[in-house]
């Protein structure tokens, strides 16, 4: 078995540089997370402004909607209301007929 001999200093130096390259691959580790991290908070950042504007467009729609469009019950209601009153005329027009064949 071989033994190899090295002075203290050499074996310091050899630990502090190991330990040095050691932190770098750390830091630089580090630094790839933080952009990566950065690049998705940014996505997350245009995504939840992309949904707050559907949101807003949802909620104008929301508030036009009545002004454009009329409801099935209110059409029938409506629709009821108009064919009774065209009735009571025919009815009136059939009256002042007949009095006037009389």
């Amino acid at each position: 078995m071989n033994m190899i001999e090295m002075p203290m200093w050499q074996l310091f130096a050899s630990a502090v540089t190991l330990l040095g390259i050691f932190a770098g691959l750390v830091k630089l580790l580090l630094s790839q997370m933080e952009r990566r991290l950065d690049e998705r908070f940014e996505l997350v950042a245009k995504d939840s402004e992309r949904l707050r504007q559907v949101e807003l467009g949802l909620e104008r729609l929301r508030g036009e909607m009545p002004l454009h469009y009329v409801r099935r019950e209110d059409y029938v209601r409506n629709q009821t209301v108009i064919e009774a009153k065209l009735d009571a005329l025919a009815l009136k027009f059939e009256n002042v007929q007949l009095k006037g064949k009389l």
